[in-house]
C-alpha cells in the first residue's frame, strides 16, 4: 500500500491537473501576462509532475524487488557456513586452520566465539569492573559478504580441503558470493536512483518559485486578480488545496 506521503505527491498532481482544466475553461478571459502561468506552460509542467511520480515509482519498485533477491540470496549462508565447517573440521586439516575458521563461521552466524562471563549482582557491589563487549552481531550485508570471502580465501588456502559435495567446493562458493556481491550492489545502486528520483520530483513540484506548487498557489492568485475574490471563478480554484509533505 503506498504512504501517505507518497499519496499527498500523487494528490498534488492530480489537483494541479483540476487546476488546468479550469484555467482552461476560462478561455481566452484565462490571459496571464507571467509566462510560467500561461497553459502552454502549466500543462508541460503537469507532464513534467507526472513522469516525476512514475520515475519515483519505478525506481521504487526495482529497489523493492533487489532488496528481496538479495534476502533470498543470503538465506543459505549461515546453513552452508555450518556445513563448511564441519566438512573442514572432518579433514587433515591443522587444529589452528579449523579454529580461525570457525571464528570467520561464528561471525556469519553473529555469535562469539567465546560466553562472555558478566560479573552477577554480588560482585559487582564488591568491586568487580562491569565486562565491556564489543558489538558481535556484525550481520550487515555488507560485513556478511567480507566473512564469507574470508572463509572462501581460508578454504582456498588449505589444500586438504577437497570437498566431494558439490555445494562445498571452492568453485561453488566464489560463484555464489559472486552472485551475493551482484546483488547487494544492485540494492546500493537501487536505493541510489530511487534517492535521485524522489530529488527530482521534489524538485518539479515543491521547488522556490518555479515549482508547481508555487505556480499553482500564483496561478490561484491570478484568478482572483481577474474574476474578483467573491466570483464563482474564484470559488473554484480556491478551494484546490495542495500540501507540502515533510518526508519521502
Amino acid at each position: 500500500m503506498p504512504s501517505t506521503i507518497e499519496t499527498g505527491h500523487a494528490k498534488n498532481v492530480a489537483t494541479f491537473e483540476d487546476l488546468i482544466s479550469f484555467c482552461t475553461g476560462y478561455g481566452a478571459t484565462y490571459n496571464p501576462s507571467k509566462a510560467i502561468l500561461k497553459l502552454t506552460a502549466l500543462n508541460p509542467q503537469l507532464t513534467g509532475a507526472q513522469t516525476a511520480l512514475q520515475t519515483v515509482k519505478t525506481a521504487k519498485t526495482a529497489y523493492d524487488n533487489s532488496t528481496n533477491a538479495r534476502e533470498l540470496a543470503f538465506v543459505p549462508l549461515k546453513p552452508l557456513a555450518t556445513k563448511i565447517i564441519n566438512a573442514l573440521a572432518a579433514t587433515d586439516a591443522t587444529g589452528q586452520t579449523v579454529d580461525d575458521a570457525r571464528t570467520i563461521v561464528n561471525k556469519i552466524q553473529g555469535r562469539r566465539a567465546k560466553a562472555v562471563v558478566v560479573p552477577d549482582a554480588q560482585a559487582l557491589a564488591a568491586g568487580a569492573e562491569p565486562v565491556k563487549t564489543a558489538s558481535t552481531s556484525q550481520q550487515s550485508y555488507d560485513k556478511l559478504v567480507d566473512h564469507f570471502a574470508q572463509l572462501i580465501a581460508l578454504l582456498t588456502a588449505e589444500p586438504k580441503y577437497i570437498p566431494n559435495e558439490n555445494e562445498l567446493k571452492v568453485a561453488t562458493l566464489n560463484t555464489q558470493i559472486a552472485d551475493m556481491k551482484t546483488k547487494n550492489t544492485a540494492v546500493v545502486n537501487g536505493l541510489t536512483a530511487v534517492s535521485n528520483a524522489r530529488i527530482n520530483r521534489d524538485k518539479l513540484l515543491y521547488g522556490e518559485l518555479t515549482g508547481m506548487v508555487d505556480v499553482a498557489m500564483d496561478v490561484k492568485q491570478y484568478v482572483k486578480s481577474v474574476f474578483g475574490a467573491t466570483s464563482p471563478q474564484y470559488k473554484q480554484v480556491s478551494g484546490l488545496r495542495f500540501t507540502r509533505p515533510s518526508g519521502d
